[in-house]
């Protein structure tokens, strides 16, 4: 992220695979209600009753980070409504509200595809945030609205070899 002098990676690694750094999502988490949203809430809920860990091959949970703080999250899942493993999911894009219009979500969403195309077809996410379905668009995904779990799909390039 050179606008902000941070960085866009993989929240650390603990012993049980990936750590959600409490005291960033925190921030998140109370921007994100403040915003009335419960996208953050649902990661954090699903990470503490292990729903979801992003371990699964191919799975991954991004951070952004500027001046060491947690500033925005994404995630990319095996698809569980697709019932197939080459399809992924994009999961849980939050970034805080003053952080926005500064290319994070673009960046977040960036290393989510670069990452997915080692291992999925296809990504798919669902959405009923305007503004986020004008990035997904301009990023390659195209609407859908062929079934109510997924609003946007794209399909990956093949990587050969």
């Amino acid at each position: 992220m050179t606008e902000l002098g941070g960085r866009v990676r993989r929240p650390p690694r603990g012993r049980g695979g990936v750590r959600l750094p409490p005291a960033g999502i925190r921030d998140l988490l109370a921007d994100s209600e403040a915003a009335g949203s419960r996208i953050v809430r649902r990661l954090v809920d699903e990470w503490a009753d292990r729903t979801n860990r992003f371990d699964r091959p191919g799975e991954a949970l991004f951070g952004a980070w500027a001046g060491g703080r947690l500033i925005g999250v994404c995630g990319l899942n095996v698809d569980p409504y697709a019932g197939d493993e080459r399809v992924g999911r994009v999961r849980h894009l939050y970034v805080l509200t003053l952080s926005r219009r500064l290319g994070v979500g673009r960046q977040l969403m960036t290393q989510v595809i670069d990452s997915a195309g080692a291992r999925f077809d296809t990504l798919r996410l669902r959405t009923n945030n305007e503004a986020a379905a004008r990035l997904y668009v301009a990023m390659g995904f195209r609407a859908f609205a062929g079934a109510g779990e997924c609003t946007h799909i794209l399909e990956l390039p093949r990587r050969s070899g």
